[in-house]
């Protein structure tokens, strides 16, 4: 097998009406949905930042799902789709038929409000994961980079970190009281960047990192989930200043300054 060689895998993607079992505040900023029912079997999610796409209730309150066919999703015709927003499944427990999405509180997109107000008993529907990037598990170092839409899937990367490898994490999030605990041990090492409640589009607490940065010994795989812009100039500096190999990046626009709300966590 080569080094550090990549899987890209594909998903039959299912749609699944479920309903929200229970909530918990984790920040002030981040709260935890868990949904389940019966439509969860089979759910996997094999990537630390799949998503997958919560389906909301249109405005006559109903769930308006596409059908996938050969040429991508195809809704309905006359009636208004649902809308729908991509989040990373935050942990799912097939058993107890549980699946958790924490959501960023912010705002008044759909998403927001939604989580916001959701108590038991509410509906959703999920659709997916429809792909999965298996990143290879053979890097000495991986650098996760991102704001607070990234921490499910900073999360889940610190817990199945490669045996053997080492992690350096930079979040930067809104205040100090949004801090979440992290899986942390000596091959994890994890810097929190406060905005202090700066606008997280123009903040540049995370570019600012790279302004002394040492790079690790051997070969480092960056991860970076932030605003788009954000995220793709951080891709461009790890190019052509640092001299990172594009393969050793994988950068992702969760959300976008001008957007009605973050795309994801």
């Amino acid at each position: 097998m080569a080094l550090h060689e990549h899987q890209l895998l594909r998903h039959t993607v299912k749609f699944r009406p479920l309903q929200v079992l229970r909530t918990e505040e984790l920040t002030p900023s981040m709260r935890r949905v868990v949904v389940g029912g019966p439509a969860l079997e089979g759910f996997d999610s094999p990537a630390p930042d799949d998503h997958v796409k919560l389906f909301f209730p249109n405005a006559a309150g109903e769930f308006v799902v596409p059908t996938m066919t050969e040429h991508g999703p195809r809704y309905p015709e006359g009636q208004e789709p649902s809308p729908a927003r991509d989040y990373t499944p935050r942990w799912w427990d097939l058993e107890a038929g549980e699946l958790a999405i924490d959501f960023v509180l912010h705002g008044d997109g759909v998403a927001s409000r939604w989580a916001s107000n959701a108590k038991p008993g509410d509906a959703i529907a999920v659709g997916g994961p429809r792909g999965s990037h298996i990143t290879a598990d053979d890097f000495d170092t991986y650098v996760l980079i991102g704001d607070e839409t990234a921490l499910p899937a900073i999360a889940r990367w610190l817990e199945q970190l490669p045996e053997g490898a080492r992690a350096q994490v930079y979040v930067e999030v809104p205040s100090a009281e949004d801090r979440q605990e992290l899986p942390e041990d000596e091959r994890i090492a994890v810097s929190w960047l406060e905005r202090n409640w700066f606008d997280a589009a123009t903040s540049t607490l995370l570019e600012d990192v790279f302004t002394d940065f040492e790079e690790p010994e051997g070969d480092t795989f960056y991860w970076i989930a932030t605003e788009s812009r954000r995220a793709r100039m951080m891709r461009k500096y790890l190019e052509g200043h640092l001299g990172v190999p594009k393969e050793w990046i994988r950068s992702k626009g969760y959300w976008k300054a001008h957007g009605d709300e973050h795309e994801g966590d």
